[in-house]
This record gives C-alpha cells, sequence and structure tokens, in this order.
C-alpha cells in the first residue's frame, strides 16, 4: 500500500510505494491506478504507474494538492482485490542478425549461447510497467545469473521488435530507438498500435510474458 504521498512539482502528487521492486509491490500500484481510473475525478490530467510509484497530474485550476491527496488517502483497496490480466505469448527470433549481443552476453554471464537461451525460455514474465517509449513493456524478473549491466556505450539506433535483458528485467523495443538495453532477438509482433485508440498496448501491466523462439524462415514469413 502507499507509504507516502508528497507533492512533486506544481501539479503533480507523487505516491511512493517503498524501495523494492517486487511483483507484491507492484501489484498494489496497479490496483490503485486502476482504482483511480474507475473514479474518473475530472481535475485529473494523467496517471503514472511504475515499478513501485505513481504519479498523478491534476489541473490547479480545478482542485488543490492537499484536496486530491485526501482523496487518495480515502480510497479502500482489498488486499485480496485481483485486476485484469493476461498471458500473452510472444514469438522472438534469435538468429543473426538479430541476436546482436550474444558474444557479449556469453562474456559477461560466464554462460553458453544454449544455456542463456534455455534459461530465458523457461521463465514466465511479469509486466511491472510501460513506458520510455510508448508501450514498451519492462519485464520481470530474470533469474541471478541471468542480469547483465547495459552495453558501456549504447546503440544509437536499436531495431523496432528487439527483446533485450538488463539487470532483472526483460524489455520489447516497440520503435526504433536509442538504447543500451543487451540485445538477444526479435519479434515480428506488433506491441505497440497506436491505431488502436482505446488499446494501443498488447501488454499492459499486470499482464504476464511467454516467450517462444522461432526460426529465421519463421519470422520472415510471419503473419499476424
Amino acid at each position: 500500500m502507499i507509504k507516502n504521498i508528497l507533492n512533486l512539482g506544481d501539479a503533480a502528487l507523487y505516491c511512493d510505494f517503498g524501495q523494492d521492486v517486487n511483483k507484491e509491490i507492484n501489484s498494489s500500484v496497479i490496483k490503485y491506478f486502476n482504482k483511480i481510473q474507475q473514479l474518473k475525478i475530472e481535475s485529473i490530467n494523467n496517471i503514472t504507474p511504475s515499478y513501485n510509484k505513481l504519479i498523478i497530474s491534476f489541473d490547479l485550476k480545478k482542485i488543490k494538492y492537499t484536496e486530491l491527496k485526501d482523496i487518495i488517502e480515502k480510497i479502500q483497496i482489498d488486499k485480496d482485490e485481483s485486476f485484469q490480466k493476461k498471458t500473452i505469448k510472444i514469438p522472438i527470433c534469435c538468429e543473426k542478425p538479430y541476436s546482436l549481443d550474444f558474444l557479449r552476453l556469453e562474456e559477461k554471464l560466464k554462460l553458453s549461447r544454449e544455456q542463456i537461451l534455455k534459461n530465458f525460455f523457461d521463465k514466465k514474465y511479469f509486466c511491472y510497467m510501460t513506458g520510455f517509449i510508448a508501450g514498451m513493456p519492462f519485464l520481470g524478473d530474470l533469474n541471478e545469473n541471468m542480469r547483465a549491466q547495459r552495453l558501456e556505450t549504447p546503440r544509437i539506433k536499436v531495431p523496432k521488435g528487439s527483446i533485450g535483458i538488463t539487470e532483472q528485467f526483460a524489455n520489447i523495443y516497440t520503435f526504433e530507438s536509442p538504447g543500451g538495453w543487451n540485445i538477444i532477438g526479435n519479434t515480428p509482433i506488433k506491441v505497440f498500435d497506436n491505431s488502436k485508440e482505446n488499446m494501443p498496448n498488447l501488454i499492459n501491466p499486470g499482464d504476464t510474458v511467454i516467450f517462444e523462439e522461432i526460426s529465421k524462415e519463421k519470422y520472415l514469413n510471419y503473419d499476424q
């Protein structure tokens, strides 16, 4: 639950759920996020969830910080309350030219390519948040022996659809973008579709992702 509520700038409220990053805390963030959305408070402009924080932007002309803080503090969340979540299968090709950083990962992790792939595909991933670029999911939690640091020199361009790993997380680049994550493959699936105004994200906080390895031939001929 919320440990502290602070004023963030002139027109934003910062809800702190603690310093740890785990499913229990993130589930609390998601429950508050959903509950506040359901309340449809007219003065709120935007709600941004993260691993263990929730930022609520509001219109100062319509509500004061103290008034909004009081509303948030009075929200009741049932610990056993569930939220809508999905399990999503994402195909990924880990052959060249999509597996950009396997040599680096083998060196840093002291694991063979085969063991890295086994560890990666044996895991189910929990979506903690989306962000950085539109629809990009941050997926945890990688096993301890799979946690590598970011690239010493980030790439200027990471191809759209790339799957990267860094520290305890995996992610999917929804657009071509600069980035420093270790890229192990690419998916032909469109994870973010801005033509779908109401549901542009394929993966949302609270969802579970399962990665499935596919061949380069299947990748090139993949039909969504």
